[in-house]
């Protein structure tokens, strides 16, 4: 027999999607009823098959890689199709592709009413809330069960009743022949909608839904060292499903406001700590608001605009990492120094300056004349 991987066209490094994807396109384009008398086509479909049955299976796809076509037997000889045309593998996969089996192929039974769908909504958190957590509620409305049936759909003092169409699959099955056997394909019955029940006298409430639009307050716990973009899953805080269906989940977006002073780098805040020069050039000591509380910063003499002064675990929290101690870890606080050049010097200032840069030797702008010895100058 030829090679699996290359009668599916694929590497063989190729991924379970991959694998799965190829043999859905080419089990479509060789299929015998869309190839009716021609054998080659025929052929091409088993191989097809076989190659996915080896392949999509993890033990057998080692089996297959290690010793080749001699592991196709499956170490007894039997078919390698599972029982081809009698509902075995290739009915499964038909079923599985198509939505069809073979003769004994089994009628699936009512899966029950459908989950209820997922909803979303917007958090606004504050910097602070952000970096150390925090308890907030979400208002929206949302679907959910009925009291008046308790999710029923049906009157008080009636029930729901099998459906006569379905019979209470919640699906209609149309079978036909091929040159494979009996080909059945299904879909959500049109009458219940796929639920499988009817319902002769509806809630007057609900309607006959099982559910109706409420408004929903839910509280939400935001985990320390969260960031703008995040976002967060209620299981079970979704709409409820109809009829009594299990409801969605909430997925809620956290939508981060901005800092005054702090700004973050992954888990480390970074800040700026303006200082005037002549603290720069002698040094100080700063007492300097953290979100954490007051902290005393010694900046050293001669200290120049970006110099970074670090302070370990006063940053962010890191999500799912905790020290000995269980406590979680956390970036750090960055502060970045501005040195702050003087503006509107007085003359005295000016002139205290101008002797400063004379004891250095350091060249600086010649005095301003000003505006009366500008216009005597022009007169010269």
């Amino acid at each position: 027999m030829a090679d699996l991987y290359e009668v599916l066209g694929v590497s063989r490094s190729a991924s379970d999607d991959e694998i799965k994807k190829a043999y859905r396109r080419l089990a479509r384009e060789h299929h015998p009823d869309l190839n009716p008398g021609d054998a080659r086509a025929e052929e091409q479909f088993k191989q097809l098959t076989v190659a996915y049955e080896t392949l999509s299976d993890p033990e057998k796809r080692r089996r297959y890689d290690t010793f080749g076509d001699a592991s196709l037997g499956g170490g007894g000889g039997q078919d390698p199709f599972g029982g081809f045309g009698a509902g075995g593998g290739l009915g499964d996969l038909l079923g599985a592709f198509f939505g069809a089996g073979g003769a004994n192929s089994r009628t699936r039974g009512p899966t029950g009413p459908p989950q209820g769908p997922d909803l979303e909504t917007v958090l606004d958190l504050e910097f602070s809330e952000a970096v150390f957590g925090a308890n907030r509620e979400v208002a929206l409305r949302t679907a959910v069960t009925c009291e008046t049936c308790t999710g029923s759909g049906a009157a008080a003092g009636t029930r729901a009743t099998t459906c006569s169409v379905c019979g209470g699959a919640g699906e209609v099955r149309r079978v036909r022949q091929s040159v494979l056997g009996q080909m059945v394909t299904s879909s959500p019955c049109h009458r219940c909608a796929g639920l499988g029940q009817e319902i002769a006298s509806p809630c007057e409430t609900c309607r006959g839904e099982g559910r109706v639009t409420r408004p929903r307050t839910y509280s939400v716990d935001v985990p320390a060292g969260v960031d703008h973009g995040a976002t967060l899953r209620l299981e079970g805080r979704g709409a409820a499903g109809p009829r009594g269906g299990p409801p969605g989940d909430l997925f809620v977006h956290l939508r981060v406001g901005a800092h005054s002073r702090f700004t973050r780098e992954g888990v480390d805040l970074v800040s700026a700590l303006h200082v005037p020069f002549t603290a720069a050039a002698l040094g100080v000591d700063h007492s300097f608001e953290t979100l954490d509380g007051t902290e005393d910063l010694h900046v050293p003499a001669g200290t120049q605009t970006g110099r970074e002064m670090r302070l370990r675990g006063r940053g962010v929290p890191e999500l799912r990492r905790v020290d000995r101690r269980g406590e979680p870890m956390r970036g750090d606080l960055i502060v970045r120094v501005v040195v702050d050049t003087p503006t509107g010097l007085t003359a005295r200032q000016e002139d205290l300056l101008r002797q400063l840069a004379a004891d250095r030797g350091e060249d600086v702008a010649a005095p301003d004349p000003g505006l009366l010895g500008r216009i005597r100058s022009a007169f010269k």
